[in-house]
Formats: C-alpha cells, sequence, structure tokens
C-alpha cells in the first residue's frame, strides 16, 4: 500500500513570508508542500509560478514541492516548473486533449507525473492506460481557483473507485480537507491528503499533521487487510491484523521520490 503523506497547501500561508511559511511546515513534518499554481484563464486566480517556486526551493533545503498547475496549457510549463525545483507536476484532465503526451513531457524532466479531476468529472475518464502511467491522482473536493471552500463529501467515491482500481498509486484529496472530514477520505482510500487552513492556521500545526497521518495509516492498513481477506476468502480482517498491519505500515513510512 503507498504511504501516508501530508501536503499542507501554501495558499493558505502568509504570501508574504513564503520561505519561513513552507519551513515552518517542514519542521512540523509535512512531507510535501503542495504549490497551487493558477495562471488566470483555467481558474479564476493568479497564484504562484515558476519564479516564485524557484525562489522556495533554494531557500528551504529538501523541500519537495507537489505542483498542481491549475494551468489551461499545462504542457507549456513542465519545463519551467522543472527547472525551478518541482518535484511533482499535477495537471487538469479538463485541460488537455492528450494527457498522455503530457505526462511523458513531465516525465522525461525526472518529476513525478499526475492528474488532477474536477469534482464534475467521474473517475471514469480516467482511463486504465492513463491510470497506469501515472504516479498520482488527485480527486479535487472543491472547485478548483480559491481556498476556504466547503468539501465536496459527494466526490468519494471516485477515490474509492480509483483506489480499487489502482491499489497501489498514490491518491491525492484537495479542498476542505482537515480533522472533521479526514475520515471520510481516508476510509476511502485517500493516502495523499492537501489542507490549507487547516494546517497553517492551527494552534499546534505539528499535531493536526499528525492527526491526519494517523487516519490515514489506520485507515490504509484497514483497506489492505480487507483487500487481502477478500483475495484469500477469509472474510473480514480482526482488530488485531488491523493492528498490526497499521504499525507495518508507519514502520515502513518514507517519502517517495
Amino acid at each position: 500500500m503507498p504511504s501516508s503523506k501530508i501536503a499542507p497547501s501554501v495558499l493558505a500561508a502568509d504570501m508574504g513570508n513564503l520561505n519561513h511559511e513552507c519551513q515552518r511546515m517542514m519542521d512540523m513534518g509535512a512531507d510535501w508542500l503542495h504549490m497551487d499554481v493558477m495562471d488566470g484563464h483555467f481558474v479564476p486566480n493568479i497564484v504562484l509560478g515558476a519564479p516564485i517556486l524557484s525562489s522556495i526551493s533554494k531557500a528551504v533545503p529538501n523541500i519537495f514541492m507537489d505542483c498542481h498547475m491549475m494551468v489551461s496549457d499545462p504542457a507549456k510549463w513542465v519545463k519551467d516548473i522543472a527547472a525551478a525545483g518541482g518535484k511533482s507536476y499535477t495537471f487538469h484532465l479538463e485541460a488537455t486533449d492528450d494527457p498522455m503526451d503530457v505526462v511523458r513531457q513531465i516525465k522525461a524532466t525526472g518529476m513525478r507525473a499526475a492528474v488532477a479531476i474536477n469534482p464534475g468529472t467521474p473517475s471514469s475518464e480516467i482511463s486504465n492506460e492513463l491510470g497506469n502511467a501515472l504516479d498520482m491522482i488527485l480527486v479535487m473536493t472543491v472547485w478548483p481557483g480559491a481556498g476556504g471552500q466547503k468539501f465536496i463529501a459527494e466526490c468519494m467515491p471516485k477515490v474509492t473507485e480509483l483506489r480499487a482500481r489502482f491499489p497501489d498509486l498514490d491518491i491525492e484529496v484537495d479542498g476542505g480537507v482537515g480533522p472533521k472530514t479526514i475520515d471520510t477520505c481516508a476510509d476511502a482510500g485517500a493516502n495523499v491528503i492537501v489542507a490549507g487552513t487547516a494546517v497553517f492556521h492551527a494552534e499546534s500545526p505539528q499535531n493536526v499533521i499528525h492527526y491526519l497521518r494517523t487516519k490515514v495509516d489506520e485507515a490504509q492498513a484497514r483497506i489492505k487487510l480487507e483487500r487481502e481477506s477478500a483475495t484469500s476468502g477469509q472474510g473480514t480482517a480482526s482488530q488485531g491484523e488491523v493492528e498490526s498491519a497499521k504499525h507495518g505500515i508507519q514502520h515502513g513510512r518514507g517519502v517517495t521520490p
């Protein structure tokens, strides 16, 4: 099973002090930093860009920038984001007619390739061919373009379907995710958690990150055992088996390069 990864969204950070904010999140235990890049075309907002990402990359050692490209021409920015220090490049399925070509361009730079789908896009739009070529799928749980929106629980069946189809793939959720909604996301099968306000504005970001991670680890252990039990015909896994599997997941946790 894929490991848990907590990726605070810099959209909720103090934009006038980004280097400090990103370092603060890394110090608090974040695995990745979720960098929302908006072009004012695909979404009606303009946020971040390659020059800013480059500055952050130089100022924050060992940062893993999970770049969420809310842009109308995703192939156009691949090389710039890679040169700026991006580690993962997520483009929207709705923004291209040839996602496989974009994936090839991303991987040619050495970055991880990921696809995002909006709340109105069914998971069936992601073909098996595309899913197997990706490192991650992002299921948006709000409409892209602005932070602080209400979590759309109706998106969770898409996460469940994608987890069943791609059991070893990173599946990310983004939008309205925090302590009150993490159980729903984790139980559906999400293992990469983007949280903005819930982490950046928390009294103790470290505690929130730990809580989100614990919930994901518990759910991933349960999903793994349920799959194994169904395959072997042994029925539902016991609580002891879940705890044992959970310990194994936590013990082997690490950030995927």
